[in-house]
Formats: C-alpha cells, structure tokens, sequence
C-alpha cells in the first residue's frame, strides 16, 4: 500500500466515533498499534461541514479515513430528506474530496438498502441497485460521491447492523422480550445480521494489508434468516419466554419501505482480503454476553 510516512505509524483519521461501528473500531483499534488512530464525533467533527472537514485533514494528513458518520434513522429520513442526504450524500463527497487532496485512502460504510429487494439469490457488489426508500436513496448518492472525489475508495456494503453500542434490534428485543408477554416480528423479509464489532476487525484486517483495492465491497454475518429467526436467536440466548408471533410485513406498516431480500455475497470481500465471515449464531452470542456483562 505504501502508506505515505512509511517511517512512522499511518495515521487513520475515523469519524462518527459515537455510533455502533465508531465504539467498535475505538474498542478494537488497540490491537492494532501499528496505526495512529484519531477518533471525532458528529460534534467534534461535522461531517457536512467542508471547512471543519478541511481543517482537520490538513492539521492529522491521514493516510486513511475510515468514514464511519451516517444518518440511520431510517423512517426518520421520509420525512427528513434534506437531512438524510446531507449526511450520507453530500458529506461523503466531502469527506472523499479531502481525503483526495491528501492523497489518502477513504472507506466508507454503505447499505444492503441501495438494492430494491426482489432477489431471491445473495446479492454481488455489481448487481443492479434501485432503492425503495430515502435512507437507501441517500446512501446511494453517497458512494457516487465517493467513487467520484476520489479513486483510492473502498465502499463496504453491510446489513442489519448491531451491537452493544447504540440502538438497534438486538438491544431492543431484549428490553421488549422483558417488558412483553409476546411480540410480533417480521416474517418476510430475509438477510444476514452484522455484528459491529466483527464489522469493525473486518475493516482493519483490510487497511493492514499491503495492497489495498478500490471498489465496493459486501460484509456481513454468514447465514440467510428472517428477522422473526433473529429475534428467536436472542430469545434462546437470553432464556426468555415471551413468545414470538411471526407476521407479514404488510401488517406491520412502516414510513420506509424495507427490502424484502437484502443477502449479501460475501466472496469478493473474502477472496481480496482474506477476511473470514463468521455465522450470525456465534456472533450473536457474542454480543450478548457483552450487553449482559
């Protein structure tokens, strides 16, 4: 890769270091210190702020910038358009125009959402993408924006993101299973989870290699489940007995429509840089007994 200041450690400059990836790659960033890490927060660092975004790649002149800055809140975005396209749109050009100025590499976090969902085989890096809702929309326009402001980009594509940092549906189920008697979850709509952290080993296994290639990139947990099947996986880890009712999207009505088959192949990802998938079940489990330390 020959990173520029071969005779110190490259610099990685991460940004939305509060979010589920940002606390993940802070917790793992200590294994690798060949690097020299610099963590910012949205308040630290406001990614759709060009001149603050300018200031604090000049001042660290990192090797790599690990973008890790989204707006997530998906059903949100339908009403929040301008917003959502700020951040995963128009930041992202910003974020990879500077990263080009100093001649650094940019990996930026993307979404099984820019596809449309009609599949019924794991999706490839190269297929055909049509989002169904604003949040995919905006994701989209992100990683042109990327490919566009600079050639040394790597686009991770992932899916079902959790963790034991932030919202999201692991946390969530947990809190409903001791709250409910039972709960209803979506039976009909199918992918792989992605556990943060596994995400987060997974990105610094590529910048330790040599070589890096530019391109887009799918990473997720290893099997094909439902969200009901996911929701049962924490049940059994958890020992809840609250009972869960499968049931079809359309009886659960939502502002954003969710694609209905979001499996992504991973073989690219594996072949290049050797990076081992792990099944959801083990990382899963991992989670867990994080979250219930």
């Amino acid at each position: 890769m020959n990173l520029k200041g071969s005779h110190h450690k490259p610099k990685i400059l991460i940004t939305g270091a509060a979010g589920q990836l940002g606390q993940e790659l802070q917790a793992a960033s200590s294994n690798y210190p060949q690097f020299e890490f610099h963590f910012f927060t949205k308040t630290e660092l406001p990614v759709d702020d060009a001149d603050s975004v300018s200031a604090h790649f000049s001042a660290i002149d990192p090797a790599i910038c690990i973008n890790a800055a989204a707006y997530t809140a998906v059903d949100k975005a339908e009403q929040e358009k301008e917003v959502a396209f700020r951040i995963n749109g128009e930041a992202v050009g910003i974020i990879a125009e500077a990263c080009a100025k100093q001649n650094a590499w940019l990996i930026h976090i993307s979404t099984d959402y820019v596809f449309d969902g009609n599949s019924s085989i794991p999706l490839k890096e190269d297929d055909f993408v049509s989002p169904v809702n604003t949040y995919g929309e905006s994701k989209l326009k992100g990683e042109e924006l990327a490919f566009s402001n600079n050639e040394k980009t790597i686009i991770i594509r992932t899916s079902w993101v959790y963790s034991e940092f932030g919202n999201n549906f692991v946390k969530t189920m947990m809190r409903l299973m001791k709250e409910k008697d039972q709960i209803n979850v979506i039976d009909d709509q199918f992918g792989s989870p992605t556990y943060a952290a596994d995400l987060a080993e997974a990105i610094l296994q590529i910048l330790s290699n040599n070589d890096l290639v530019s391109g887009i990139y799918n990473y997720s947990n290893e099997g094909k489940i439902t969200w009901y099947e996911f929701a049962q996986g924490i049940k059994e880890l958890i020992g809840s007995s609250c009972k869960i009712n499968p049931i079809p999207t359309v009886q659960y009505p939502t502002p954003a429509k969710r694609p209905h088959f979001s499996l992504l192949d991973k073989s690219k990802i594996m072949e290049t840089y050797k990076i081992e998938t792990i099944a959801w079940q083990e990382s899963l489990k991992r989670c867990i007994d994080h979250i219930m330390k």
